[in-house]
């Protein structure tokens, strides 16, 4: 009797919504009944944070910033639907609805896309792949900007490395490509340009100390395979760039093998 009474409230209330017959509205909700369950969703693979966090984002750091761990804040995006909803809004519920700083909300975000299978090292929301290289250089700012745009100085460091690097690093820095080194907050300075369907960037970044730290971002790029074929050109071209002023260097030693673009 108690089923069919709860049957009954149910069917009565579908009537309400709906508007249907009591012969219509009985014939909906038995079938819902009736139906199986839905199978229930694969289990997402479980967080690493020891191998899956991106560089400068850690359980200890996270912790200290926002009083929980990586383990804590994958279980709030799960909630959030943060697979189905996307990065964007990921980020923004870590910041608005936890308070969470907005640098670290974007760290913590990835930290969970690759936990779950949805983005891989190095790569961006977008696809595409993405990486950096650096190098403190024993230079003022002013001369290792020279050894850069200035053709005998570049051809002093780069005859012996790639020649599809040197060729994209020629017309990028060169005056007549129109781009050229432009200036940036803090006193440093930067270029940007294309490599084929890629771009790369150089940051220098003078150091109190009087050397130069020089980044290399190197983005757009389509695979994997593309990024493992350009970081070592990019390493090379900086310990070779480093070496004209490191006293006693064996400049063979940041030589490379010349490879196809």
């Amino acid at each position: 009797m108690t089923r069919a009474r709860t049957l009954k409230t149910t069917i009565r209330a579908r009537m309400a919504k709906t508007g249907e017959r009591y012969t219509a509205a009985r014939r909906h909700v038995l079938a819902a009944v009736a139906a199986p369950a839905a199978p229930a969703p694969a289990p997402r693979r479980a967080a690493s944070p020891a191998t899956d966090v991106p560089r400068g984002v850690s359980d200890a750091r996270i912790v200290a910033l926002t009083g929980h761990d990586l383990a804590h804040w994958f279980g709030v995006l799960d909630r959030f639907d943060a697979v189905a909803r996307g990065h964007t809004a990921a980020a923004r519920h870590l910041h608005e609805a936890h308070a969470v700083p907005g640098w670290h909300a974007q760290g913590i975000t990835v930290a969970y896309e690759r936990a779950r299978g949805l983005r891989a090292v190095n790569q961006r929301t977008d696809g595409a792949f993405e990486f950096g290289v650096s190098k403190i250089v024993a230079a003022p700012l002013a001369d290792v900007r020279a050894a850069l745009v200035a053709p005998r100085r570049r051809t002093a460091w780069t005859r012996e490395l790639d020649g599809a690097l040197v060729a994209a690093l020629t017309a990028g820095v060169s005056a007549r490509s129109g781009r050229g080194f432009v200036p940036r907050s803090q006193g440093q300075t930067s270029v940007r340009f294309p490599w084929a369907a890629s771009a790369v960037e150089i940051l220098l970044t003078p150091r109190p100390d009087g050397r130069t730290t020089v980044v290399v971002t190197h983005a757009k790029l389509a695979s994997k395979a593309a990024l493992d074929a350009h970081r070592p050109r990019w390493k090379a071209a900086l310990e070779a760039l480093a070496a004209l002023w490191t006293p006693g260097a064996a400049r063979g030693s940041a030589r490379r093998r010349r490879t196809p673009a």
